[in-house]
C-alpha cells in the first residue's frame, strides 16, 4: 500500500487530501484569510505559510510527512512541455519562485511539496500541469507572426477524465481520438488524438464566453476600445477575465443562478443559449480537427452537473458521436494517480529539465 499526500493550491484556500493508492481516506480544503494573504507582495512569498498550514493539517490528523510515500502536487505555470508525471527537483522549484511567466497560486504546490518532501527523502511529482503542450505544430498559428497561439488549459482534469471514459469504451486513452471540454468559470475545448492533445483553445483568450470570461473577441473592436483612454490596461484585461461572459451579462458567475433568471427573461435566455452555441461551436471545429467523428465527446467540469445546460449544448452536437458527462472535477484524484503509477512503476517519472532542453532542441 502507497501513501500519498496531495496539495492543490487555490487562490485564497489550499485543497489537501491523503490518498492510499487509489483511495481518498482524507481530504480537506485549507482557507487562508485574505487580509493574511494581502500581507504578501507576490503569491510565491506565501509559501511557509501555507506549507506550516499543510503541516498542521498533517498533525491535526495524526500524520507526519515521514509516513508518506510520495507528494502529488498541482502543475504550476511552467515551460511548455508534454503531459506525463514529472518529478520535482530543484530546477523546476527555482523556475517557479523567479521565472514563471504568470503569477498563480497553482505555482505554490511543487515548491511546498518538494521543501516537505526534500529532508525525509520523500519524492514530490506534478502531473499534467497547466503549460502541458502536445499541440500540433498547425495549430500553433494566430494569423501574424508576433503571435503564437499558447497551451494553457485544464489539462489535468483532461486528461484524467479522458482516461476514465476510454477505460468504459475498453481502449487506451493513447488508442483514443476525443474532444474533452471543461466547463468551469473558463471553458477549455481539446481534441485528444491517440493520448495527446493536439489543439485546445486558450481559456483565458480564445473559444467561447464562460461564466466570468468573454472567449474570443472581435479584434478590430478590442484595438477602438483598447486605445479610447476609457480603461487601463488591468482595468481591460479585468473586464476580459473575471468580468466578462455571464458576469458582463446577467451580473453572475454562477450557472444555477443564470438558469433562475433565464425563467423569467428572454434576454438571460438567450445569453445561455448563446453560450452554449458557441461551445458546440468550439466542439465542432475540434472534431474537424480530429478528422475524424471522435470515440466521444466528453463534457466534464462543474457545469456540467447542469443537466439543462448540457442538454442545451449536445443538441448541437450529439450527430458527431458519442457525448459522456463526467460532471464535476478530478485534480486531486489526478494527482494522487499519476504519483501512483511512478510508484508502481507503470509510469517513469518526467525530468522537466530535460522536457524542456528537448523541446528547446526541437525548436
Amino acid at each position: 500500500m502507497y501513501r500519498i499526500l496531495v496539495i492543490n493550491p487555490g487562490s485564497t484556500s489550499t485543497k489537501v487530501a491523503i490518498f492510499e493508492d487509489e483511495k481518498s481516506i482524507c481530504e480537506e480544503k485549507l482557507s487562508h484569510k485574505v487580509e493574511e494573504l494581502d500581507g504578501f507582495e507576490r503569491i510565491t512569498d506565501q509559501e511557509p505559510m501555507r506549507r506550516a498550514a499543510v503541516e498542521e493539517f498533517l498533525r491535526s490528523h495524526g500524520y507526519s510527512v515521514r509516513d508518506f510515500n510520495a507528494i502529488g502536487a498541482r502543475g504550476g505555470i511552467l515551460e511548455p512541455i508534454p503531459g506525463g508525471t514529472y518529478k520535482v527537483d530543484e530546477y523546476m522549484v527555482e523556475y517557479l519562485l523567479h521565472r514563471a511567466p504568470v503569477e498563480h497560486a497553482s505555482n505554490l504546490a511543487a515548491i511546498i511539496g518538494y521543501k516537505l518532501g526534500k529532508p525525509y527523502g520523500i519524492p514530490c511529482f506534478v502531473t499534467d500541469p497547466i503549460s502541458v503542450d502536445e499541440m500540433w505544430d498547425e495549430a500553433r498559428f494566430s494569423g501574424i507572426p508576433d503571435i503564437e497561439r499558447k497551451s494553457y488549459s485544464h489539462a489535468l482534469n483532461t486528461k484524467a477524465v479522458a482516461r476514465k471514459v476510454a477505460v468504459e469504451l475498453g481502449q487506451p486513452y493513447e488508442k483514443s481520438k476525443m474532444v474533452i471540454v471543461h466547463l468551469g468559470g473558463g471553458i477549455s475545448v481539446s481534441a485528444h488524438f491517440n493520448g495527446r492533445m493536439v489543439d485546445v483553445n486558450n481559456a483565458n483568450d480564445e473559444g467561447p464566453f464562460s461564466p466570468e470570461r468573454t472567449g474570443e473577441l472581435p479584434v478590430g473592436d478590442v484595438v477602438k476600445i483598447a486605445y479610447s483612454r476609457k480603461y487601463s490596461a488591468r482595468e481591460l484585461r479585468r473586464r476580459f477575465v473575471g468580468k466578462g461572459g455571464l458576469v458582463a451579462y446577467l451580473g453572475t458567475n454562477d450557472l444555477r443562478e443564470a438558469l433562475s433568471i433565464a425563467e423569467r427573461s428572454e434576454k438571460a435566455r438567450l445569453v445561455l443559449e448563446a453560450m452554449a452555441y458557441q461551445i458546440a461551436k468550439e466542439i465542432g471545429g475540434m472534431c474537424a480537427v480530429l478528422g475524424t467523428n471522435p470515440d466521444a465527446i466528453v463534457i466534464t467540469g462543474g457545469m456540467a452537473h447542469s443537466q439543462r445546460f448540457v442538454q442545451m449544448i449536445t443538441q448541437y452536437v450529439s450527430k458527431f458521436g458519442l457525448v459522456a458527462v463526467v460532471p464535476g472535477e478530478f485534480e486531486m484524484e489526478a494527482l494522487a494517480l499519476g504519483a501512483l503509477r511512478v510508484l508502481k512503476e507503470e509510469e517513469e517519472a518526467k525530468d522537466y529539465k530535460r522536457a524542456v532542453q528537448g523541446r528547446e532542441t526541437e525548436g
